[in-house]
């Protein structure tokens, strides 16, 4: 044992060879190193990029004049990054209260093991395999004034009837609105399907079996056990709203004027059409800052929870 510990320990085989290297065991790691290099360089990298040029004077190409927080100073104090937040906690959060109520409402209709499930199931789903760009512009189509809905229900006979909030500006963040919660409230609905086919089954009859009502006993005991897939549904709608870009250039483009813009589209004008490249990544690092306000909570709880278990 001792000489086999020896020949280990020095590299060697028992017959004096020098042991050959194991690709096995080096393969994965030669696999996920580009994975994790590009990661690293791209992602986390152009975070670090972003943070210092944010402090610059930077105009039309990058510059290290640093200016200290004199680009944050000037982001508040522009009346339409104002707007564009303001828009984003209007839209963000009636996206994701009808986006939540929708997605229960829809999940327990299906839990009622109806006919035509899987059909169903499939339609509610198909919103969200198309992109944004896509929903976009069909619902611009849709609320066009000239010849969507409008028009279809003049068409009808309704000759009062009139729909123009594309073109209202105090109306218009309402038809993002719309559009987002079409998109996305099939892929909520999906997420507390799997969450109530998980529910332990004997609680439930244990709840019938003491006089609770169908609406009891969803109430105060499926629903509450469902706590982890309701913050998971919040931080990904959160998400989307906070890094909106496509629907809103595909829908509006962020008009009439600037009353339907959002932090990400404030972001690409200033940055990219304006040549404004430190004000822009101010605008960025203030969203980056949103993002993880929303998903430090999130990781915190899961590791805790990791932690007591």
């Amino acid at each position: 044992m001792n000489t086999k510990a020896a020949n280990s320990g020095s590299g060697q085989t028992q017959s004096g060879r020098p042991a050959r290297l194991n690709l096995a065991d080096w393969m994965p790691k030669i696999v996920m190193a580009p994975t994790v290099i590009v990661t690293l360089v791209c992602i986390y990298g152009y975070m670090i990029w972003t943070a210092v040029l944010s402090f610059t004077n930077s105009r039309m190409l990058p510059s290290y004049d640093f200016v200290g927080f004199d680009q944050y100073e000037r982001l508040f104090n522009n009346d339409r990054w104002m707007v564009a937040l303001t828009n984003l906690g209007v839209f963000g959060g009636m996206f994701i209260a009808i986006c939540l109520f929708l997605g229960v409402t829809l999940a327990i209709f299906l839990d009622q093991k109806i006919r035509a499930e899987g059909a169903l199931r499939t339609i509610y789903l198909y919103p969200m395999a198309i992109s944004f760009i896509v929903t976009g512009t069909a619902w611009k189509w849709l609320l066009n004034p000239t010849n969507g809905l409008e028009k279809m229900m003049v068409n009808l006979g309704f000759e009062d009837f009139t729909f123009n909030w594309l073109a209202d500006p105090d109306m218009v963040i309402y038809c993002l609105v719309i559009a987002a919660v079409w998109q996305a409230s099939g892929f909520v609905m999906a997420l507390f399907l799997a969450g109530l086919r998980g529910v332990d089954g004997d609680l439930i009859k244990a709840a019938h079996l003491d006089g609770a009502s169908t609406f009891t006993t969803y109430r105060r005991i499926i629903l509450p056990s469902l706590k982890p897939v309701f913050f998971s549904a919040m931080v990904i709608l959160s998400h989307i709203a906070i890094k909106s870009f496509d629907l809103v250039a595909a829908l509006t483009n962020g008009g009439p004027g600037y009353s339907s813009d959002l932090p990400a589209n404030f972001m690409y004008a200033h940055t990219f059409t304006r040549s404004q490249v430190g004000l822009g990544s101010a605008s960025a690092m203030i969203m980056l800052g949103c993002v993880l306000a929303i998903l430090v909570p999130y990781l915190y709880s899961e590791l805790r929870g990791e932690r007591h278990e």
